[in-house]
């Protein structure tokens, strides 16, 4: 027995749909134009009833074996077409983490050079405090008291120490708080812990600021980090 092709089939089917048009064409009065269809596709195909019944099955089951191998074809183009767009995405949000990452590494580095900067800026300065000599004097004005500071703060600094030493004690180097027992131009809490930048610290304001100003460096980082901290919490 010869295996019957789909396309056998498919001819077969046109076959029989225009021997259908030629009925309906007959009874529609134009008969002449029927039977050139019939005779036209009579012999070019094999009508599908002309194909035995066990062979028909064939042909049926060939016609849908062949639309299920091309639905399984684009299910797997659109497949594979997922799969690429996923991993379009995941390639440029890969890129996008590596160059956050690049980015983050970059500025802590930038950060850590600026600090180091800072400390080896703030080590010279403290050097040339520690060598600096003032004039002892019996008793200091505030103008005095604030003249000196000018020659031991970093000028960018001084305004930040000056708000603060101004709400703190009025540039007054004796001020006593009479709760606490703060003292001196700083209100150093209690006021012996300046003794470390001076046995002076009671009487000499350079002392005092001296003191202050290692304070509000190592506590905070600089006189201005401390004076927004103050701002916030009217202490430091």
């Amino acid at each position: 027995m010869s295996p019957i092709s789909v396309r056998g089939f498919a001819v077969a089917s046109a076959t029989a749909v225009t021997t259908v048009g030629a009925v309906v064409g007959v009874a529609s009065g134009d008969p002449q134009h029927a039977n050139d269809n019939v005779e036209t596709t009579a012999s070019d195909a094999t009508l599908l009833s002309d194909i035995p019944t066990g062979e028909q099955a064939q042909v049926q089951t060939a016609s849908l074996a062949q639309q299920a191998s091309a639905q399984a074809a684009a299910a797997d183009q659109a497949a594979q077409k997922s799969a690429e767009e996923a991993a379009r995405v995941q390639a440029a949000h890969d890129a996008k983490a590596k160059k956050k990452a690049a980015d983050d590494k970059a500025e802590a580095k930038k950060k850590a050079a600026e600090q180091k900067k800072l400390e080896e800026q703030q080590k010279k300065e403290q050097g040339s405090i520690t060598s600096a000599t003032f004039t002892v004097r019996s008793s200091y004005s505030a103008a005095q008291a604030q003249a000196i500071a000018r020659q031991i703060v970093p000028s960018g600094q001084f305004q930040c120490f000056s708000n603060i030493v101004t709400h703190e004690s009025g540039w007054n180097y004796t001020a006593t708080n009479p709760s606490s027992g703060a003292y001196g131009l700083v209100q150093a809490l209690p006021g012996s812990k300046m003794a470390s930048a001076g046995a002076d610290w009671r009487t000499n304001p350079a002392t005092q600021v001296k003191w202050g100003l290692n304070y509000m460096n190592s506590r905070y980082g600089s006189p201005c980090d401390a004076w927004s901290f103050w701002q916030v919490h009217h202490a430091y």
